[in-house]
């Protein structure tokens, strides 16, 4: 079989700045990192390779320095890598975005299973994944924290309300993963990384993917941000020490002041 994980750069931080032009966030001069969704979705997907020799595609989208976490995603195991990047793909909302991974899912070729982070830290939309899918007609599970192949048996368990669901497909299918609480982030070696070097990697624009230019962009998003803002800061926690009964009528204290509860 052949995966292909998509992958994105997001900011490592707290600190939002926003553009006040544009509505989007600064990305310049802060340290990024694989989105943490994304990163198990690609040890998912590397898992399986070890244990069926499957072949495994890294696709991200974004500015040149994005390359850097399809390297890392090469390290650690991947066969090829891919890197849409363009000004014309800058401003993009989840349509357009979801769009244009649509098109490069077809310039790579025939996959059949495609696995996506259930949602990116810096827009928590959870939209992308299953924009991919209604973009290339393909069935789709999400929420998964577990996923097996047998034979051309596709078994996922999703995440629902009150506890989980075991799901049988076939391929082609898309998938989004939620992290499980015993997940350990891999990271590559120094030798892994260099050895990677070689593997192919391919830096794709609007054109090389046969991207029509009104689907692309802040012109091409039908999602307009009016207005966007960090959230306002709030005060600082109070610690409270001494005994048990003592921290419960301080908090009750606190209740009352602010009329959470009667006198």
């Amino acid at each position: 079989m052949h995966i292909v994980v998509c992958v994105k750069q997001v900011p490592d931080t707290t600190e939002v700045k926003i553009n006040p032009e544009t509505n989007s966030l600064i990305r310049t001069g802060v340290p990024s990192i694989i989105n943490p969704y994304d990163h198990f979705a690609l040890q998912t997907a590397l898992e399986l390779k070890a244990k069926h020799d499957f072949r495994v595609t890294l696709v991200s989208m974004g500015p040149p320095q994005a390359k850097s976490v399809v390297q890392m995603g090469l390290a650690l195991g991947a066969d090829e890598g891919v890197l849409l990047s363009d000004m014309a793909f800058a401003g993009s909302d989840t349509w357009a975005t979801s769009y244009a991974l649509a098109k490069a899912m077809k310039k790579i070729g025939k996959a059949d299973m495609i696995f996506c982070g259930m949602q990116a830290i810096d827009g928590d939309t959870a939209q992308v994944g299953p924009g991919i899918a209604q973009q290339l007609g393909m069935a789709q599970v999400t929420f998964c924290e577990h996923v097996e192949v047998d034979g051309r048996r596709i078994i996922a368990r999703k995440l629902i309300d009150g506890g989980y669901e075991i799901v049988e497909c076939r391929p082609p299918l898309l998938l989004t993963m939620i992290m499980h609480k015993d997940y350990v982030p891999r990271y590559p070696s120094f030798p892994a990384v260099h050895s990677s070097l070689g593997k192919p990697f391919h830096v794709w624009g609007a054109a090389d993917i046969g991207a029509e230019a009104q689907y692309l962009g802040l012109k091409g998003s039908p999602t307009q941000v009016s207005s966007i803002y960090p959230p306002a800061q709030r005060e600082k926690a109070a610690m409270s020490s001494g005994s048990t009964h003592e921290s419960v009528e301080k908090i009750m204290d606190i209740m009352r002041l602010e009329h959470f509860l009667g006198e």
